[in-house]
């Protein structure tokens, strides 16, 4: 059993939280460190700004942190033999079978190569099939001709998530397909994109919706009753801020686009959920699995599976000197190698340290400013460590 968490590091915890909180910083957080059994939560500010106070139970959009519940999903398919890592994806998914590649990520659309090889479930997990979110992308002079066809097709896979733009996932599935690769399958990490299709392999293998795949095998025999693609207790969810030159502005409300079943389950970003429901998730996890997940499937999610050269390019912009596994990061350098995890850009981040027992979550409802995790997930993280009463940091 692992040693208690420092009281004076939990003290400093709750300290760095507070002095995030404010209407023109976060309106609200709900910040949880655990390690073992021992479980400590901060619930501050509000769900909004006038609105009520934020508390333990309060559900937040959580964007991509949705990523590893996804592959934890796939990876139960994987166990009852629905579903194989290494096997081409083109039967359940003939929108994909026989893709063209861009010569050029930034060239026309028609300007195009035969795929070396079909696309398998390993390389949606990994984000290595061929499409998804490039840094270079967003800094070019001009919008590349795949991300305006993206864009027209509503699909809503290379920006910021919009259940109300995004058509069912047959439609959804279609428009993608109708496009070229960005890559050749295997070539390089392209984010996002990836667990979005998974979604939609895992509810044709299963024969049900993503979210009834996710909830058979992963929410109910967890306990995570309050994590869905929507909610109808708006009173409990946060309302959604982006920055503003005047502070925050709203991008979403309550009863937006998540107090409603959405068309698309979209298995990238759509969940929303509450802080004890991730922390079950993150026991499964620390668990190695049991009894939902294989063990040897567990390691490799939770593991480093790209190449250097899977890596280059403006890959590192996202992934901040981190690598990959299944659908999340994996620290592999420094005092937190082996640590797991990832962030949802709509405010929150989910960190796990097997070697520690530790689990961080921090959950609010500010948009990130960048791709670098913002101060207050930063500070929080650093916090928890230090309560450890250990060098970690």
């Amino acid at each position: 059993m692992p040693e208690l968490l420092d009281g004076a590091g939990l003290t400093r915890f709750d300290e760095v939280a507070a002095s995030h909180v404010g209407d023109d910083r976060v309106p609200g957080l709900v910040a949880l460190v655990a390690r073992g059994e021992q479980v400590h939560v901060a619930a501050l500010g509000s769900l909004g700004i006038g609105r009520a106070a934020v508390q333990r139970d309060s559900l937040f959009r959580i964007a991509s942190t949705t990523k590893p519940l996804t592959a934890a999903a796939a990876l139960a398919l994987v166990g009852e033999g629905l579903l194989d890592l290494d096997e081409p994806v083109d039967e359940l998914l003939p929108e994909l079978a026989g893709p063209r590649v861009l010569r050029r990520p930034d060239g026309p659309l028609d300007d195009t190569v035969p795929a070396q090889r079909p696309i398998t479930l390993r390389d949606l997990l990994t984000f290595t099939f061929g499409f998804g979110m490039a840094a270079e992308m967003f800094m070019a002079p001009t919008p590349w001709p795949v991300v305006v066809a993206e864009d027209n097709l509503n699909l809503c896979t290379l920006g910021p998530p919009d259940p109300a733009r995004q058509p069912d996932a047959d439609t959804w599935m279609a428009a993608l397909g109708s496009l070229p690769l960005l890559t050749q399958p295997g070539e390089r990490w392209l984010y996002n994109t990836g667990a979005s299709v998974t979604g939609v392999l895992v509810a044709r293998a299963a024969g049900v919706p993503y979210e009834e795949v996710l909830r058979t095998r992963i929410l109910e025999p967890l306990g995570m009753s309050d994590t869905g693609l929507w909610s109808a207790e708006t009173d409990r969810l946060a309302t959604a801020y982006r920055p503003s030159g005047d502070g925050l502005e709203v991008w979403d409300r309550p009863d937006g686009a998540w107090s409603a079943p959405p068309a698309f389950g979209d298995g990238a970003c759509g969940l929303v959920s509450t802080v004890d429901d991730l922390l079950a998730f993150a026991r499964l996890l620390l668990a190695g699995g049991a009894p939902l997940l294989r063990a040897d499937l567990v390691r490799q999610m939770t593991s480093d599976q790209l190449t250097a050269a899977q890596k280059g390019g403006g890959s590192q912009a996202i992934l901040d000197e981190r690598s990959w596994g299944f659908c999340q990061a994996v620290v592999t350098e420094g005092p937190r190698a082996g640590a797991f995890g990832w962030d949802g850009g709509l405010g929150t981040s989910w960190l796990l340290d097997p070697a520690q027992d530790l689990t961080v979550i921090v959950l609010t409802q500010r948009m990130f400013d960048s791709p670098l995790l913002p101060p207050v997930h930063v500070e929080l993280q650093a916090a928890a460590y230090a309560a450890l009463g250990t060098l970690v940091r």
